[in-house]
């Protein structure tokens, strides 16, 4: 599990980007693979989110996550749901005790917020089309709904592709400078004509800084390359896999 200094040192908070390493799923979902939304066995699903929680040292605690489907919907949690009642959203925020907000990814950018003092958390899936229509933007305004302070907010981008090993094509990077001038920075030439070297996780920084966040930690490491410790959508595709597990990011606030 990693863990960045900022939520680290926010009272009151727990957090962590956990690895595929700990848990008890196989073949193509070895390790600690938390997506229901796979086709792993659900038992082992199950046992490895209670893992996820154990190794946070919240044995119990209601692990609650949402039917991801790259949007800009946010949902405020108040108590947890079940499984099959799940809302279709990709951020959710909280200022409730006990109730783990929780993001599946493969690839994808987790990002956890705290604003420690009004004690409101958030959690995002940041793709790039989560990114780009502005789930990000929106978990910071649900948060400052409860309270939070946009000022006093810290945010932590987890475990996500690189732009080493995220090649897209001319109308991906037109899509994102056409709107915003300024994300021509986090394109670079790719070795193949015409086609772009992505970083998503320098994007999303950039755009959480443009709401005015002022504390914001990126974990500097690739999930398509560290294989032993991440699930990557994309690495199973180019190897023509029929699946891929998915890894865990959590908060919490805690008494």
């Amino acid at each position: 599990m990693l863990t960045t200094e900022t939520l680290d040192d926010a009272t009151g908070i727990r957090h962590g980007f956990f690895t595929r390493e700990g848990g008890c799923s196989l073949g193509i979902y070895r390790g600690l693979n938390c997506g229901y939304g796979s086709d792993d066995e659900t038992d082992a699903v199950r046992q490895n989110r209670t893992r996820a929680m154990e190794k946070l040292g919240m044995e119990g605690v209601a692990l609650t996550t949402v039917h991801q489907i790259h949007s800009p919907n946010v949902i405020e949690v108040k108590v947890p749901w079940k499984l099959d009642q799940a809302p279709k959203a990709d951020g959710m925020v909280s200022r409730h005790e006990g109730i783990a907000l929780g993001i599946l990814t493969a690839d994808c950018a987790p990002v956890l917020f705290a604003d420690a003092n009004a004690r409101v958390i958030g959690a995002a899936h940041a793709g790039w089309r989560g990114a780009k229509e502005g789930v990000l933007g929106a978990t910071v305004g649900a948060m400052v709904e409860l309270g939070a302070d946009v000022n006093q907010i810290q945010a932590a981008v987890g475990p996500c592709i690189q732009q080493q090993s995220y090649e897209v094509g001319p109308e991906f990077q037109s899509g994102f400078v056409d709107e915003d001038r300024g994300a021509a920075e986090f394109f670079v030439a790719s070795t193949r004509a015409e086609h772009f070297m992505f970083d998503l996780a320098g994007y999303i920084e950039h755009r959480l800084r443009a709401f005015g966040l002022e504390q914001v930690d990126v974990v500097d490491v690739d999930t398509y390359t560290d294989e032993e410790r991440f699930f990557s959508y994309r690495r199973a595709t180019h190897r023509g896999e029929p699946d891929y597990g998915r890894g865990l990011s959590a908060i919490l606030l805690t008494g």
